[in-house]
């Protein structure tokens, strides 16, 4: 079983969004409920495939990308990027016990590049999609960024994926994204396609819906927040970016925050926000997400 240098131990909400089955008990879930559990990073292999594209299905939902291509292309990219999986308890395990182990991916941190690897279908899809986007949804100076860094053959462009279910804390993203740091650098420094002037994140939010409250209100809750970031540590790559676009996904998605609602919150509307930020600031994007998440 070959591991990355990411370790974390975290509480996570029992009624993980892993779990795909419906329980005819749902009307009595209370949720709050914290189990302990211990992660950590791994190098992807072949079998983390379908936990994989389970992730990126979650940020893209209905967009015209070949999930599957692009899975793959994560991969076979072994040298770059790392999974997040439950730790194994046994320290003496080895390959021949990874078969009794929970092999469920939890979350992926990794880069693409969309420069170099532009002849692939999946590469070109997104490329479109940042393009057409950014048209859409973005202003000139938006427009002209996007367009300019993409069109730019000489310009490397990454496209940062950083996705986990929902009930995993931000705190697992502080390692995975100073081993990815670490793991660009060595690449770079072996003359492998990973120098990049740019990065691209695509972020999942959510915003209150203020038409549509729930009829029920706690009157001892603190007020809830107009804007959710599912991945909260991503909220700190706006401060170093060069520009970005958001738009409503509410007609591709009918999950709330990739769980379930309790009886008691308020109606959000489910977003995507692309920041392009350049990539000489990811180190200070890191320290102040490290920065922010030890407070």
């Amino acid at each position: 079983m070959k591991k990355r240098a990411v370790d974390s131990k975290q509480p996570v909400e029992s009624d993980s969004s892993s779990d795909d089955e419906s329980s005819g008990e749902e009307q009595d879930y209370k949720g709050g409920e914290q189990i302990q559990v211990d992660f950590e990073g791994r190098i992807p292999v072949d079998s983390d495939f379908h936990g994989i594209k389970q992730l990126l299905q979650q940020l893209f939902l209905k967009a015209h990308v070949n999930l599957s291509d692009l899975t793959e292309l994560l991969i076979k990219q072994n040298y770059i990027g790392s999974v997040v999986k439950q730790c194994d308890d046994d320290p003496e395990s080895d390959d021949e016990d990874d078969m009794n182990v929970d092999d469920d991916v939890y979350g992926i941190t990794s880069v693409v590049n969309l420069t170099e690897k532009k002849s692939m279908q999946c590469v070109s899809q997104l490329r479109d999609l940042l393009k057409d986007m950014s048209k859409k949804h973005g202003d000139d100076r938006t427009v002209s960024k996007v367009t300019e860094i993409l069109e730019d053959d000489s310009h490397s462009v990454g496209l940062l994926i950083n996705e986990r279910f929902i009930n995993i804390p931000p705190q697992v993203s502080v390692p995975l994204l100073m081993n990815l740091k670490k793991e660009l650098e060595k690449a770079k420094s072996r003359k492998m396609p990973f120098d990049f002037q740019h990065f691209v994140l695509i972020c999942k939010l959510f915003k209150m819906d203020h038409n549509k409250k729930k009829s029920k209100k706690n009157k001892n809750k603190d007020p809830e927040p107009e804007v959710l970031w599912s991945n909260a540590e991503e909220e700190v790559f706006q401060e170093v970016a060069d520009c970005s676009f958001e738009f409503c996904v509410k007609d591709d998605s009918d999950s709330a925050l990739g769980g379930k609602w309790h009886e008691s919150d308020s109606e959000m509307t489910p977003w995507r926000k692309v920041i392009i930020f350049p990539a000489s600031k990811l180190d200070d994007a890191i320290n102040k997400v490290t920065t922010m998440l030890q407070q």
